[in-house]
């Protein structure tokens, strides 16, 4: 007899827990336990494999945690969410992880939590953050959920196209109890970019409908138009954000809320069609990132939480870092990007990367849940995190096999 959703989620839950426990310690580089950022640079070079293992180890803690109900204390309620964008980002980490572990138990939770979903979306229609889960659930379809997997999906993107919102993008907040900003209905804050349009884009790739990637491009660029700032190339998160300045004066532009954008394009473009008539504009729009986030990395291998704060005794923040790492590793492989530029930059953020896993493969160094540059501490764990830190470390181990790059985490044989 077919297994109820839920039971196959717990045994799924339960299997991977028991994985989180096993040893891998002797795989990761010491992490700082303090408050400083001055950690040895120089872990021992690992390989392919180990990468994977290190990721396989943050991933199954992380599981455990899922499957035992705890949450850390500085997350938000919306955390347990299992249709939410707090897990949704985990869950698309877990998907490029599924794709090169050899463990099945990846792609089985992800399609045992997919069925205990019900293959539903948020309950907000036109929120971005309620759709972050069904770019895991298009992974689904293609192995081995079927159509099933999409149909719930479609049905609320095609109510969006019907009925597209005509908000304007200033973000207007509302007074307590009231609900969110109007503009949460379009993609107002630079965070959407990551959440949303990939889902609408990938969409369209497995069904064959354009409508859905039309819409996405058409949005995209409109909250590109406005957020960006033309100076810097990098994203205000919001319209609060265009007049505000930091300590020294300068422009406030959120590591992490640049990295949801950053990880998006590479998601967007992996989907988007080389006939596509945007793909040139978005190429470009990720080739300007890139070249300002290597300009402001730190020599620690992380970037500033205020990416144009002053670097000087910042703490360490792995969430953005996960999320750039991932960006300009993925562009290297997609020759997009310079090995001999980028490469560099990649493994120093890797390394500090690494640097920020627990030795029981927590992850640490991630800024909780908010809308700007916050402290946060080595203790600090996101379940978000630790999707951008999958993305990372299958990115980075994507480029051990690209012929021209040249990595120290390439282990000489």
């Amino acid at each position: 007899m077919r297994q109820k959703p839920y039971l196959r989620l717990f045994a799924s839950l339960v299997a991977l827990a028991g994985l989180a426990i096993a040893p891998v310690a002797a795989l990761s580089a010491p992490a700082a336990t303090g408050g400083s950022a001055d950690a040895t640079l120089a872990a021992r070079p690992m390989t392919q494999a180990e990468i994977l293992m290190l990721a396989e180890k943050v991933a199954n803690y992380q599981i455990a945690m899922l499957a035992a109900g705890q949450v850390h204390p500085r997350n938000a309620a919306d955390s347990t969410d299992p249709k939410g964008w707090v897990q949704g980002a985990f869950f698309i980490g877990l998907t490029h992880l599924a794709d090169r572990s050899q463990s099945p138990q990846y792609r089985d939770f992800l399609i045992a939590r997919g069925e205990s979903n019900r293959w539903e979306l948020g309950r907000r229609l036109y929120h971005a953050d309620d759709h972050t889960v069904g770019q895991a659930y298009v992974w689904a379809s293609r192995h081995g959920a079927g159509p099933a997997a999409l149909a719930p999906m479609r049905k609320a993107f095609d109510l969006i196209l019907a009925n597209p919102s005509r908000a304007d993008l200033a973000f207007v907040e509302r007074p307590a109890g009231a609900g969110d900003p109007l503009c949460f209905d379009r993609w107002c804050w630079c965070d959407a970019l990551f959440m949303s349009p990939p889902a609408f884009i990938e969409l369209s790739q497995v069904t064959g409908d354009p409508r859905y990637a039309a819409f996405a491009k058409t949005e995209f660029w409109a909250a590109t138009d406005y957020l960006q700032d033309k100076e810097s190339g990098l994203y205000f998160r919001d319209s609060r954000f265009f007049d505000r300045r930091g300590e020294n004066g300068e422009k406030v532009f959120w590591s992490r809320g640049n990295g949801w954008v950053f990880a998006g394009l590479a998601n967007i473009l992996t989907h988007l069609p080389e006939t596509d008539p945007d793909r040139a504009r978005f190429e470009a729009l990720f080739k300007t990132m890139a070249t300002r986030l290597i300009s402001i990395q730190k020599s620690d291998g992380y970037w500033n939480a205020s990416l144009l704060g002053d670097p000087g005794g910042s703490l360490p923040e792995s969430s953005g870092t996960g999320f750039f790492v991932y960006g300009l590793a993925w562009g290297i492989r997609s020759g997009l990007l310079d090995p001999a530029v980028y490469a560099p930059h990649v493994e120093l953020g890797w390394q500090a990367l690494t640097r920020s896993v627990h030795d029981n493969g927590k992850l640490g160094w991630v800024q909780p849940i908010s809308d700007r540059p916050e402290l946060n501490t080595f203790d600090d764990s996101q379940i978000y995190g630790v999707g951008a830190f999958l993305l990372a470390a299958t990115a980075v181990s994507d480029l051990q096999d690209t012929p021209g790059v040249k990595s120290k985490s390439r282990r000489k044989r």
